[in-house]
């Protein structure tokens, strides 16, 4: 009891103290702020307004009637918010302006906690949500769209650096950059995102440590997504879908470890997961579908586990640029495998390895892949299989199961 009298008392300035200004459509939003007080709230009502540099220097909510109009005519960002418990919602802030040197954004929350950026429609802006320093914010419900130019001339659609306790929500992002971009972000979440049509990565994390992805759909992006320099990350019942390229990836990761992989869908990829450096990842109940490769593991990786995914109707399944494996396959679904079953357990009664014979030859000659379903190459593959030779002895999955994995909580792929 005494404990909720004191959470009451903290919070008891801003429900009996704060008043309501509003505007209307010819009136000035900055004005607004200029003449509000601490935890006062500013209702905007629907109507057009050319304005921009609006500095939020105290506690605010200001919220919009029906999303009115905050149009910056590209000549810099809109809301920068300096203060604590700050609340920006329901609004359409567009044509945000572009510099060489400075990251204008719609909305930029710097060096400050307890700010929430809810329900905008976000047009034409170089960064969309910005956050600097700051500490426990939340990004929900947003809707951020971009034209895309050059990737230097391009800002992300939510972009955090140097901050903790973040929880980035339902936002749908295109047309960035990157869509999402965590650096320096700890303690965060990011959770039920959509974000598709960005130049280079749908998300990108670099020296982010400790955060948690669920349930986003990363779609149609220039390379997927990048994870980099990076511990203790966790990736639930994500979609990877669609990230076509010569460089994309449903998944990079890059030096990162201790991290957990399940309950993911990657589906169309040109690469599923790219593996360099990574160590003590545990990727398991995932489905691998239609990938040119569902997974690349480079040699630098060691003491992962790959456990109970599905790998089916992927060009490759696994392929590797080394001759030893520190990696170790226990009863993955593999749709190529020919072995049997006599004990009828589930469980095949012969290894199977999963790289095959021409999977490593591209590792080392790329060009080599206008020869594949050849004739030829189909020979040496089936003369592999007999007389293993070229590819790697350890990588192998000494208990593949003989049916696709019942994965419950893994989302199913939706085309």
């Amino acid at each position: 009891m005494k404990n909720s009298i004191i959470v009451l008392y903290l919070f008891l300035p801003f429900f009996a103290f704060g008043k309501t200004i509003k505007v209307v459509a010819g009136n000035s939003i900055r004005q607004a702020i200029a003449t509000a007080q601490a935890y006062d709230t500013i209702e905007v009502k629907n109507g057009y307004f050319y304005e921009n540099q609006l500095v939020i220097n105290i506690p605010l909510s200001i919220i919009g009637e029906n999303f009115p109009i905050i149009d910056a005519q590209y000549q810099n960002e809109i809301f920068t918010i300096k203060a604590h418990d700050v609340t920006i919602k329901g609004f359409h802030l567009m044509n945000i302006g572009k510099t060489a040197t400075i990251d204008w954004a719609a909305v930029k929350i710097l060096e400050t906690r307890n700010v929430r950026v809810e329900g905008n429609h976000i047009e034409n802006a170089y960064f969309g949500i910005y956050l600097s320093a700051s500490h426990n914010c939340w990004v929900e419900n947003n809707f951020v769209t971009g034209k895309p130019s050059e990737e230097q001339n391009t800002g992300n659609g939510i972009h955090a650096w140097k901050c903790d306790s973040l929880l980035i929500k339902n936002n749908f992002v295109k047309g960035h950059r990157d869509g999402i971009y965590f650096e320096f972000v700890t303690q965060s979440s990011i959770e039920r995102n959509f974000s598709t049509g960005n130049i280079r990565y749908g998300l990108h994390f670099m020296f982010s440590h400790n955060d948690t992805y669920t349930d986003n759909t990363i779609r149609d992006n220039g390379a997927g997504v990048a994870v980099m320099y990076t511990r203790h990350v966790t990736m639930l019942r994500n979609h990877f879908d669609h990230n076509w390229g010569s460089a994309a990836y449903g998944l990079l990761l890059k030096d990162i470890s201790d991290s957990q992989i399940e309950n993911n869908t990657f589906n169309n990829n040109t690469v599923g997961i790219f593996m360099e450096g990574s160590s003590r990842i545990v990727i398991q109940n995932n489905q691998f579908h239609e990938n040119g490769w569902a997974v690349r593991v480079q040699a630098s990786c060691d003491n992962n586990v790959f456990s109970g995914n599905n790998f089916t109707s992927n060009t490759f399944d696994i392929a590797t640029n080394g001759s030893t494996m520190l990696n170790k396959f226990e009863k993955n679904y593999w749709d190529k495998y020919e072995g049997y079953d006599l004990n009828r357990d589930g469980i095949g009664d012969i290894g199977y390895h999963p790289v095959s014979l021409f999977a490593s030859i591209i590792e080392q000659m790329p060009h080599g892949m206008m020869l594949l379903h050849s004739f030829m190459v189909n020979l040496m593959e089936r003369a592999e299989k007999i007389f293993p030779s070229l590819t790697p002895e350890d990588l192998i999955d000494n208990q593949p199961v003989m049916k696709p994995i019942s994965q419950k909580d893994t989302p199913q792929y939706v085309n």
